[in-house]
């Protein structure tokens, strides 16, 4: 699947929540304060160690990028990170799909020998 295919696919999901909860501009960000900028420098901390050590996952990944945007108190800011949220979500997304279709095509091929 490409990433425009899962772009469709977040489209679809924002639509779906949309109509089930109707527009949600009002709600505040909630995010800053001391705690989240502490989680955002454990989780950093903690992706710098996996990916030194060669264990990094995406959940390393998307953990650190969403605790940084959790911290982040600046609207411009806070969106440049979720934007990166979005990216690596999507990214994640890709690559569990492109496994899937190996996997798929490494099974075929080995039914067919």
């Amino acid at each position: 699947m490409t990433l425009h295919a899962i772009a469709n696919e977040v489209h679809a999901e924002i639509h779906r929540a949309w109509v089930k909860f109707g527009p949600q501009h009002h709600l505040p960000n909630g995010t800053g304060g001391p705690l989240f900028e502490r989680y955002a420098t454990l989780a950093k901390r903690d992706t710098d160690e996996a990916a030194a050590d060669g264990r990094v996952t995406w959940q390393h990944v998307l953990q650190e990028e969403v605790y940084e945007a959790f911290a982040e108190t600046d609207p411009g800011r806070l969106r440049t990170e979720l934007l990166q949220v979005a990216a690596v979500a999507m990214r994640w997304v890709d690559a569990i799909d492109t496994r899937y279709h190996e996997e798929r095509v490494e099974a075929d091929r080995t039914a067919t020998q």
